[in-house]
């Protein structure tokens, strides 16, 4: 992934770290080992620059409504899953496009008195039926939260944003013990889908602490740039803890903020004046000076056009403050962009954090609900050719933490039988890497130690079964991490 050097016929290492290959310097004495290839291919360690893992380690075992193209056809699959716990679980419900949508009166009728709360694909809205309500006493409004209700005031059993957030803080807590096994399982599927590093979005959760007691374990296969809540920002400033706090594997990342909600939930917020506004950006552009101060950088979570700007508008009335210090700022997904603010991240210095497979899946949704707009949408290539850095992640368990899946998706913009939506932003297999492998590693920092495969670089890589360059469709053989083989480690058939 190096211009200068872009392929090597061997690579050698030394224990943590690359020590050289044919034709370049070596910095380090090789292992006598050697691996014979036999026409495989290696590639830098892939990275999710946007996952919820320990949300997504626990849906593994949830009940998925994923695919569910009507209201009926998501009953049924809860009718059928087991009922045997405290409250029915589950996620992946996308109504956009059901015809009759989903209400707590119908749930009633498969969970009964059970308490049930189904999540919907984009996390940002939650389906209960009349028991789980019952859990919240009545108290379920909230500043950024929408709690649908029908025409007697009553609430329909939908809500959205921050008040489905809290409902699920308050009434689904699940224990540390719980989290921690789902996520020792999780990091094995990684593993074998080559992710050698994560930017966790769970800060919410208290997900450093679950990833500090895998980590303990010596269960910790891949490396973690961790974001906590900026509500927490007067905390880290008593303590003095600054972004790249910790050690080889786990570190303090960033501050995460929420402009807006989603297209599936129809939150996002638009330049039309439709949708949630979460947090201002006046707001943000407090949370950027403090977090300036602090030594923590910003990943800002904006969908809607209005949410994109008002974002970029905040990074560049404080720019005087954190740009000296060299802070690598963000926005998370910026899925839909009103044309003036394509070139802005570039000219900024704020980065693109983007899922590539977001476009094929949400293409229906969006030319429903973004009709006329959608040249603007998932502006993948345009981001690009203006210069901005794109950083590609899977925003799991929104889609699933497939780096190769999510360049496929990037480079083919579709994921299904149909032709590409908006080819004109598919990316090419080069960019797809790059946004997978050097950005990620630059937004942590890490740009002089991962994401290539160059002498005094960490052992991060990957071994596939043929070169993507020319077969899109390679996968994964084996994977290292830190000199370390994490998934399949030589000899192979």
């Amino acid at each position: 992934m190096d211009p200068q050097v872009p392929t090597q016929r061997a690579l050698a290492l030394a224990g943590e770290r690359i020590a050289g290959g044919v034709g370049v310097h070596e910095t380090a004495l090789a292992s006598p080992e050697v691996v014979d290839l036999r026409g495989r291919v290696v590639v830098p360690g892939l990275n999710d620059a946007h996952v919820h893992f320990p949300t997504w380690a626990l849906a593994q075992d949830e009940l998925s409504l994923e695919g569910c193209l009507s209201l009926d056809e998501a009953l049924v699959r809860v009718r059928t899953a087991p009922h045997g716990e405290s409250v029915v679980r589950g996620y992946g419900w996308r109504s956009g496009d059901w015809a009759e949508q989903p209400t707590r009166a119908r749930l009633d009728e498969v969970t009964g008195s059970t308490p049930a709360a189904l999540l919907a694909k984009d996390y940002h809205s939650l389906w209960l039926n009349t028991a789980a309500l019952a859990l919240a006493n009545g108290d379920l409004e909230v500043e950024g939260g929408v709690v649908e209700r029908d025409g007697h005031g009553e609430p329909t059993g939908i809500l959205r944003e921050e008040a489905a957030w809290r409902f699920k803080e308050r009434h689904l807590v699940v224990g540390d013990d719980e989290y921690v096994a789902a996520m020792r399982r999780g990091l094995k599927v990684a593993a074998a889908r080559g992710v050698t590093a994560v930017h966790d979005k769970d800060g919410w959760l208290g997900a450093l602490r679950l990833w500090q007691r895998v980590e303990s374990n010596g269960a910790l296969t891949l490396r973690v740039w961790q974001s906590l809540p900026a509500e927490l920002l007067p905390e880290l400033r008593t303590l003095g803890l600054r972004s790249g706090f910790g050690g080889n594997l786990l570190r303090l990342g960033y501050l995460k903020v929420f402009m807006d909600g989603t297209l599936g939930s129809q939150t996002a917020w638009m330049l039309d004046g439709s949708g949630v506004q979460i947090t201002s950006g006046d707001e943000l552009a407090e949370i950027v000076r403090a977090g300036a101060e602090a030594g923590l950088p910003v990943a800002v979570h904006a969908i809607g056009d209005r949410a994109n700007r008002d974002a970029l508008n905040a990074f560049e009335r404080t720019r005087d403050v954190w740009e000296p210090l060299g802070l690598r700022q963000r926005i998370e997904h910026a899925q839909l962009l009103d044309s003036a603010d394509v070139g802005r991240f570039a000219s900024l210095g704020v980065a693109a954090s983007v899922q590539f497979s977001h476009a094929p899946s949400d293409r229906d949704l969006a030319d429903r609900f973004w009709a006329g707009k959608t040249a603007g949408a998932y502006a993948y290539r345009s981001l690009l050719e203006s210069g901005a850095v794109v950083a590609n992640g899977s925003d799991a368990p929104i889609e699933e933490l497939d780096p190769l899946a999510g360049i496929r998706a990037g480079v083919r913009r579709t994921i299904d039988e149909r032709s590409a939506w908006h080819p004109e932003q598919a990316v090419s297999v080069q960019q797809a890497f790059e946004a997978t492998t050097v950005a990620p590693a630059w937004l942590a920092g890490d740009e002089r130690r991962r994401g290539k495969l160059l002498p005094g670089y960490a052992a991060d890589l990957v071994v596939l079964d043929r070169d993507p360059w020319i077969d899109l469709d390679a996968e994964v053989v084996a994977t290292m991490v830190n000199g370390r083989w994490v998934h399949n480690p030589p000899p192979w058939d």
